[in-house]
């Protein structure tokens, strides 16, 4: 069609455009007047079928319009703008309709975004290519007002549905991510508490478990533990001596005062919790030893992954790497690799603690009883990647450290 005789009939419609029935509108409600705002963008290099479109539009009650007649400046309108629908001439120069709409579609953040093209009727060739790269509609030109208001509404629509759809798949995966939160913060405390109320039989300040978990999780990460695996290795790890509950007072709070050599003996060796139970009268340190299958018992009649991670603990942290560990013997790499970890974890902080028959003793002095240890107590892998990690230790050290 010619320019002159194209730009008559524009001129025309406009002129005219208030003696044409309006196309019938949706009862006016929120939906309605949400449809009215919706930013659109119109693309055409001839300026007059951009004027027509947004008069044919305003017409109707829509107010928000983005224009261009330059298709270069659309995918940075886009982007800036956020339009809620793009309506695109096909044949412009620079950068064709069909261009636009490809990149367009291979933008994760606008794949969804309505485009409507602008086309003859007898283009079969863009229609088809248009309908593989994603179109939402097609109009043809010139534009027909009684075509164009009812399309822009119902892909309009269509979109109003996607984003209420989008916006509550947003907040649902929220809630579950907030209950789920809520679930793991409570999960914790409870560990914890369970953990402490074992503590405080013998550490006023319960820190102790907080410091053996954090150690485990440095040890484990260091070996290559991940993610969900750490966070249960720590929070197990708190509960290691939960068996200290079903113990008596008289044996576990017994001073256990021991003669000066064995007290020599005891600061100079890496197992000195075993020095002082076997200080005991045998059947006294036979049933302190219980703490760990008593601990055992406690925790594994349970589907929880974190309670059965933690009764693996429980049972194995006391074993050594010779053999020579208690209450199953267990040498090696047949000691649970959890047990191994919390093995080094406890007693690093044991070493390094207050207690009431000895003071804290100086981190190098810690590390040096611990490698005496190498191949004999602890697994050496184990030991390796806790020495590794010395900034990390005196942070958690720091941290986590006793107030009286």
């Amino acid at each position: 069609m010619p320019v002159d005789e194209l730009q008559m009939i524009v001129e025309n419609e406009i002129a005219c455009s208030n003696a044409v029935p309006s196309v019938p509108a949706f009862e006016p409600n929120d939906q309605h007047q949400a449809l009215l705002t919706s930013k659109i963008l119109i693309v055409d290099d001839e300026p007059i079928n951009v004027k027509l479109a947004r008069k044919y539009l305003a017409l109707e009650g829509y107010q928000n319009f983005i224009l261009t007649t330059d298709s270069r400046d659309v995918m940075t309108l886009v982007n800036q703008q956020e339009p809620d629908l793009l309506l695109l001439d096909v044949m412009m120069p620079h950068v064709s309709g069909l261009d636009i709409l490809a990149s367009i579609r291979s933008s994760d953040r606008w794949r969804h975004l309505p485009v409507i093209i602008l086309t003859a009727a007898s283009d079969q060739t863009t229609k088809r290519r248009a309908i593989e790269l994603g179109v939402s509609d097609f109009l043809g030109k010139p534009v027909d007002r009684t075509e164009l208001v009812p399309r822009i509404r119902n892909v309009l629509l269509v979109k109003q549905h996607y984003d209420h759809l989008q916006k509550y798949s947003q907040e649902l995966e929220a809630e579950v991510l907030r209950r789920t939160a809520e679930l793991a913060r409570s999960r914790q405390e409870v560990i914890h508490c369970l953990a402490r109320a074992a503590e405080f039989r013998d550490d006023d300040t319960g820190r102790h478990v907080l410091r053996v978990g954090r150690f485990a999780r440095l040890i484990g990460e260091e070996l290559g533990w991940k993610g969900e695996q750490l966070e249960m290795l720590e929070q197990a790890a708190q509960l290691h001596d939960i068996g200290k509950i079903g113990i008596p007072d008289s044996i576990l709070l017994k001073p256990g005062k021991l003669a000066p050599e064995e007290m020599e003996i005891m600061q100079k060796h890496s197992a000195f919790g075993k020095k002082i139970t076997q200080s005991l009268p045998n059947h006294e340190a036979n049933i302190l030893r219980g703490h760990a299958e008593l601990g055992s018992r406690l925790l594994q009649s349970t589907e929880s992954p974190i309670l059965s991670l933690a009764a693996t603990i429980a049972i194995s942290h006391h074993e050594k790497w010779d053999g020579t560990g208690y209450p199953l013997g267990l040498a090696g790499e047949d000691i649970p690799s959890a047990g191994r970890i919390t093995a080094v974890a406890d007693v690093f902080d044991a070493l390094s603690s207050k207690r009431p028959y000895k003071p804290p003793f100086p981190l190098e002095k810690c590390f040096q009883l611990l490698e005496e240890g190498r191949g004999r107590h602890f697994d050496p892998a184990v030991l390796d990647a806790f020495f590794k990690r010395r900034k990390d230790i005196i942070e958690t050290q720091i941290r986590f450290a006793d107030v009286d």
